[in-house]
């Protein structure tokens, strides 16, 4: 494995030098070999995976998010408070593309090859953001410092950041970014000055995890958008990466021509060639990157139509309990009231048994005395109907629940 720290050669031709055509690789070359290349060895494939350079700026900014990232699970793990190991692996994901992108092959060749810058800037503006948003960096704040995290949650739902989150301005921000980069001279300036390299790292990276967090919700955010809002702004990211790279592509000037033509490239692809690789890089990987967001999307998705189902559910059951616990308690009063004796009455000396009949339906209320020699059942005998199932209840003369008359007139 190789590690190199290398700078690009900061002299450049004058506004006036034209730049390279596409056949120039010769005459390139023989520039070079009276010139002098200062650059990295030919890309291979195995120098794509062994070589490195050091970054230290990048390196210390990893290293201080993935010490945060730490101490905070370490914390939550001493309260006994549930982190799922799947935020902490796609957080150490997204800083390991960090890693991979200004420090591997890609930082390594993104001064010399077109088409290698345009993959460091996928992997900066897509992938590494994407991941660090999946490990919910906002939520582990809030749960590890509460005071300072119901300011931070404050602030999320201000006017102010649910304007700037709007996703309009997302999207615009996300493509206007890497098209102002590479149109302008913000391009070459990143391989003069190690401060403008550095910050263009953290633009690129900035932009894009904004996206993805106000889409994804994993966090809070400002304003919950509907799906359907999400999959047509993830159609704009999508036309706008294919738009940044036909651009590139459609090019008639080279991008960052006098700076390629003083670099004098001896070997690989002629400049021409790199900027087309380049432009399809921006198109074709770009819209790749986007892949694995639709399923983080689907997955979101799932989870929260899964929790909706689970909250309907909760409350239809403890609705339907409710309404048994009723149904037994009315169910309950109506077998208490039908089963009470009614209250004892001393019978009239010398009095007939309609005579007896007739007081004893007076104890019923509500029941009209039924006549003398009448075997008619009184109106509120009539058999009930239970409320609870709709069902009638089995008919049983009055006379079966007295006492009273439970010997009399006992079946034979």
């Amino acid at each position: 494995m190789y590690f190199r720290y290398f700078a690009a050669p900061s002299s450049a031709p004058g506004p006036g030098t034209p730049g390279p055509r596409r056949g120039d690789s010769v005459a390139g070359m023989a520039h070079a070999l009276a010139g002098g290349y200062h650059g990295p060895p030919p890309l291979t494939v195995a120098r794509g995976f062994t070589e490195w350079t050091l970054d230290p700026w990048m390196l210390g900014l990893i290293l201080a998010l993935a010490a945060a990232y730490l101490a905070g699970l370490y914390r939550l793990r001493g309260r006994d408070e549930p982190w799922p190991w799947t935020r902490a692996v796609n957080f150490g994901l997204g800083l390991v593309i960090i890693a991979i992108a200004t420090m591997g092959s890609f930082g390594t060749y993104f001064g010399v090859l077109f088409f290698m810058r345009s993959f460091q800037t996928i992997l900066l503006l897509l992938l590494a953001p994407l991941f660090l948003a999946l490990g919910q960096p906002l939520t582990m704040f809030i749960a590890v410092f509460p005071r300072a995290g119901r300011r931070l949650d404050r602030a999320i739902h201000s006017r102010v950041a649910r304007w700037l989150t709007f996703p309009a301005i997302t999207t615009l921000a996300l493509v206007a970014v890497p098209f102002v980069m590479y149109f302008t001279t913000w391009y070459t300036a990143c391989f003069h000055s190690t401060g403008v390299r550095e910050l263009t790292h953290l633009v690129l990276m900035a932009p894009g995890y904004v996206f993805f967090w106000t889409l994804l919700r994993v966090d809070p955010v400002p304003k919950a958008y509907s799906y359907g809002v999400s999959l047509w702004i993830t159609g704009a990211e999508v036309i706008g990466d294919a738009f940044l790279g036909l651009a590139v592509i459609a090019a008639t000037n080279l991008i960052g021509a006098g700076y390629y033509h003083a670099l004098a490239r001896p070997w690989g692809p002629s400049l021409g060639t790199d900027q087309i690789l380049g432009g399809g890089t921006l198109w074709i990987f770009g819209d790749l990157v986007g892949l694995p967001f639709l399923v983080a999307q689907l997955i979101q998705f799932i989870r929260e139509d899964e929790k909706e189902a689970a909250e309907i559910d909760a409350e239809l059951d403890a609705r339907d309990e409710a309404r048994d616990a009723a149904r037994a308690a009315r169910k309950a009063a109506a077998i208490a009231a039908e089963g009470k004796p009614a209250r004892p009455r001393a019978a009239t000396p010398g009095a007939t048994p309609g005579e007896v009949s007739r007081e004893v339906s007076r104890e019923v209320p509500g029941d009209p005395p039924a006549p003398e020699g009448s075997h008619a059942t009184p109106a509120s005998t009539a058999p009930p109907v239970a409320e609870e199932t709709g069902t009638d209840v089995p008919e049983r003369p009055w006379w079966e629940n007295d006492p009273r008359f439970q010997e009399r007139f006992r079946q034979v």
